[in-house]
C-alpha cells in the first residue's frame, strides 16, 4: 500500500495555511507531523480524512482495495475525544464499531482491555478522566480495523502507562502493515519514523 500527497495546499477562512506540499507512505511506515501551531498539522490530516477539500494539490492511494475511498479506509483520530457521557463507555464504543463498520475489528471488551479499560464498560463516559477518555477514543482503531490511521495528537492526556501502550498499539500496527500519518508535538516512541515538518502559517 502507498499513500501520497503531491503539491497539497490548504486555505482555511480566506488564509493560506501551506502550498506545494507532498509526502510518500508506505506500507509499514509513520509520518510524524511536526512545527508551531498554526502551520497546517490538524488540516492536512483532514484532508487526508477527506474532512477537507485541498486548495490544490492531490491525493493517491495504491495497492488499497478499489472498491473503497481513501476516506473509508483511514481512522481519523482527532485531538478532540467524540464521547457521549450519559452512554457507558462500552455503549460508545460499540456505537463508533457500528458507525463506521467494525466487521474485522476486534471485539468491544477486547479493545477495552488493550487500552486498560476493561474494568470500566458499564461506566458512563462522563465519569472518565481526560485520559480515559483518550483511551476510549484509541480503542476505536482495534474496534474497526482500518490500514491507515490519522492522528491529531494522540497522546494528549496519556499518563506514561497510557503512552507505552499507545506506542505498541502503532507498532503493531505498523508491523502488522499499516500506515500512520501523525501530528504530534512529542515523541511518540516511533525511533524508526520519519518526520515532516511543516513552517508556521495561520490556522
Amino acid at each position: 500500500m502507498h499513500l501520497s500527497g503531491r503539491d497539497l495546499a490548504c486555505t482555511r477562512g480566506g488564509r493560506h495555511v501551506f502550498a506545494k506540499l507532498s509526502f510518500e507512505l508506505g506500507t509499514g511506515e509513520a509520518l510524524l507531523l511536526t512545527g508551531p501551531n498554526g502551520a497546517g498539522k490538524s488540516s492536512l490530516l483532514r484532508i487526508v480524512a477527506g474532512l477537507l477539500w485541498p486548495a490544490a494539490g492531490n491525493l493517491q492511494l495504491a495497492g488499497a482495495d478499489p472498491d473503497r475511498s481513501l476516506a473509508e479506509q483511514a481512522h481519523y483520530l482527532g485531538h478532540l475525544d467524540p464521547l457521549k457521557g450519559s452512554l457507558s463507555v462500552a455503549e460508545n464504543l460499540r456505537f463508533w464499531a457500528q458507525f463506521l463498520g467494525g466487521g474485522d475489528g476486534a471485539p468491544p471488551g477486547d479493545a477495552l482491555a488493550a487500552l486498560g479499560l476493561g474494568g470500566l464498560g458499564d461506566l458512563p463516559a462522563g465519569y472518565l478522566s481526560a485520559g480515559q477518555r483518550r483511551r476510549l477514543s484509541l480503542a476505536r482503531l482495534l474496534a474497526v480495523a482500518r490500514p491507515i490511521w490519522l492522528l491529531d495528537e494522540p497522546a494528549s492526556a496519556l499518563d506514561s502507562p497510557g503512552q507505552g501502550l499507545l506506542r505498541d498499539l502503532m507498532l503493531r500496527h505498523l508491523a502488522a502493515g499499516g500506515l500512520i500519518l501523525a501530528a504530534t508535538h512529542a515523541s511518540l516512541g516511533l525511533d524508526a519514523a520519519r518526520e515532516l515538518r511543516l513552517g508556521a502559517g495561520p490556522s
